[in-house]
């Protein structure tokens, strides 16, 4: 839904670049220069550091290792500031529009209601079983989403094998 109204206007080929394809070329060179420079930091230097801490610390373990700590470490916050408040603020207009009955434009305090309400969902977990246990609460409700997004890619595909050709 979140998707969907961000990407109104937009062509089906402008959408599916957007959202699909440099999305995934991003997390893949992401993936592959993150990943490669820890398993080279393991291999030809023999730190183990990254391995040794916290996964919430293992980003940062790697980047000590490197030049310009300080500026790496400091967007590495800021892209994770920016992931959470996009996943939460993308989660609560979600909640909200269905909580409004499919309104676009539903009241603010409603907004703010489910808003304030998801965070508070976030941190009774974190405080009750710390990350271990917001993450098997992501893992139990996005296990089931997944047959959701399975049914979605056979739609729109059906969808535009179906659309007249241009």
């Amino acid at each position: 839904m979140f998707i969907a109204r961000v990407s109104r206007g937009r062509t089906v080929r402008e959408f599916l670049i957007a959202v699909l394809i440099v999305p995934t070329l991003l997390s893949v060179l992401w993936m592959t220069a993150m990943g490669g420079t820890a398993i080279s930091q393991v291999v030809s230097d023999g730190f183990t550091g990254v391995q040794d801490a916290a996964l919430e610390l293992q980003l940062f373990q790697m980047l000590t290792q490197l030049p310009l700590t300080g500026i790496a470490s400091l967007v590495g916050i800021i892209l994770v500031v920016v992931f959470f408040v996009t996943s939460s603020d993308s989660g609560s207009l979600v909640i909200d529009t269905i909580a409004a009955g499919g309104k676009v434009n539903a009241p603010v305090p409603q907004r703010i209601f489910w808003a304030s309400f998801e965070g508070l969902v976030a941190i009774a977990l974190l405080l009750g079983g710390g990350l271990t246990a917001l993450q098997a609460m992501a893992v139990s409700t996005g296990l089931p989403f997944t047959f959701v997004l399975l049914a979605a890619c056979y739609a729109i595909v059906k969808g535009l094998m179906n659309e007249p050709k241009t």
